[in-house]
């Protein structure tokens, strides 16, 4: 769930080529700014891949619009999506929108708002949520809400854990925590489980008066499914067809042992040659450097053929691995104990980074923030034309899953181009904004 944060400066520096602007840091991330912010000054900080609500973005004069001779006279947001995205700006990193404290007061007594402090709605007004772009074509999403709630076939099939962002949860961070950071993969999730699945209700003379279910009657079987929707068949789906998951869910059949369920990342194509992620112009980066390393277009093909001839169309990689029995209760596998459970299978894992314990006195976040930061940009280790995602941090030692993301700069950018360009919103950002408003 996107969120503002509330926050005080405490370091600003020098924009190198701008006389009139300067670079504040926040929560790790540079973000360029004017000279009416100094050292101390109380703000909010909005992250990348936000957009805000137009009254709150109108009311703070965001928004560009033109007065009667052609001039700009509002700010440089885009008056329809009021999106904010990663940019260089004369070479300069700016990742986020920092706006001063004030710009609440309207919906709030803003001395009341501690450092620190998530915001998305105030006193009833909607400020910010997360960025998805609008729909633009009738493609199937296989995500979409239909009118009624399907009952679950198996209960005990759980839907994927969000990974939070890594840079507002270093408090969660303690010395001598055990941590693996992992590499981040842009592809699409898939779950798939050996689980008691409801065949059938039995029942009683009481149950038939009474009108009720009776007692379910369970049979062991192979389950599969996406981030949070239950796959019945391949048929449709966000992609059209989800035909090229379906070799990946059947690999399992007949090596889950009994309550097991694996989580994984699928990248590559499908199996009509689309990308499973969207491909990007580089040009669109203006970043010379960039384009001589990258080339002119970036395609997440993590070494997959979208022919199919010299390597699969589509692969995978385990991430986490469950077991549960059949009163419910869940087990976490270890890192360590996932590679042994795939090498068992014969699939792969995520690639690991480092593997360590926080032996820092002083800030254990900042020492975990510091070597996700040095580890998160560069060359994907799988797909070695394109840049890697980002980095995921997990508390090892956690008897629940606790992992965090923290994406790199330059896939950050990539991302804000393919949204603006987007025909079709990312189908488990769509998925995760479904639940957040019936959460809500």
């Amino acid at each position: 769930m996107y969120n503002a944060y509330i926050t005080t400066i405490k370091k600003i520096r020098k924009h190198n080529n701008a006389d009139r602007l300067q670079i504040a840091t926040v929560f790790g991330n540079d973000v360029i700014i004017d000279f009416s912010y100094q050292i101390g000054s109380r703000v909010v900080y909005f992250p990348t891949d936000g957009e805000l609500s137009k009254e709150f973005a109108e009311e703070n004069n965001l928004v560009r619009k033109k007065d009667e001779n052609g001039n700009n006279v509002g700010g440089y947001l885009d008056p329809d999506k009021r999106n904010i995205k990663a940019i260089r700006l004369r070479g300069e990193r700016s990742d986020g929108l920092i706006l001063p404290i004030s710009c609440l007061a309207k919906y709030t007594d803003v001395d009341k708002l501690k450092d620190g402090e998530r915001i998305s709605v105030l006193n009833g007004y909607m400020i910010c949520k997360k960025y998805i772009p609008k729909r633009q074509s009738s493609k199937k999403t296989g995500g979409e809400n239909k009118k009624g709630k399907k009952e679950p076939i198996c209960e005990y099939f759980a839907e994927h854990v969000d990974t939070e962002q890594l840079a507002y949860n270093l408090s969660d961070f303690k010395k001598g925590d055990q941590i693996e950071i992992t590499l981040k993969i842009h592809g699409t999730s898939q779950r798939t489980g050996y689980l008691p699945v409801i065949k059938k209700y039995k029942r009683n003379i009481l149950d038939l008066i009474c009108r009720r279910k009776g007692k379910p009657v369970y049979k062991w079987e192979y389950v599969s499914g996406t981030r949070r929707t239950v796959l019945d068949d391949y048929s449709d789906g966000y992609y059209g067809s989800n035909s090229f998951r379906e070799p990946h869910s059947k690999f399992f059949n007949g090596k889950l042992n009994k309550g097991e369920t694996v989580y994984y990342e699928v990248c590559g194509f499908t199996d009509s040659g689309t990308p499973i992620m969207p491909s990007v112009s580089n040009k669109k980066t203006n970043d010379k450097e960039f384009i001589k390393k990258y080339g002119k277009k970036t395609t997440f093909s993590y070494g997959c053929d979208p022919e199919g001839k010299y390597a699969p169309r589509s692969t995978f990689y385990v991430y986490r691995m469950t077991m549960t029995n059949e009163d419910g209760v869940t087990i976490e596998y270890s890192p360590d104990f996932i590679r042994y459970r795939c090498e068992q299978m014969g699939c792969k894992s995520v690639p690991v980074f480092k593997k360590c314990y926080i032996e820092n006195n002083d800030d254990a976040g900042e020492y975990v923030f510091n070597l996700a930061n040095d580890l998160c940009e560069g060359n994907d280790p799988i797909g070695l034309t394109h840049i890697r995602e980002g980095v995921v941090i997990r508390i090892v030692n956690s008897p629940k899953f606790k992992a965090y993301k923290h994406k790199g700069f330059n896939f950050k950018v990539i991302e804000g181009i393919i949204k603006e360009n987007a025909e079709e919103p990312d189908i488990e950002e769509q998925q995760e904004d479904v639940v957040n408003k019936e959460n809500a």
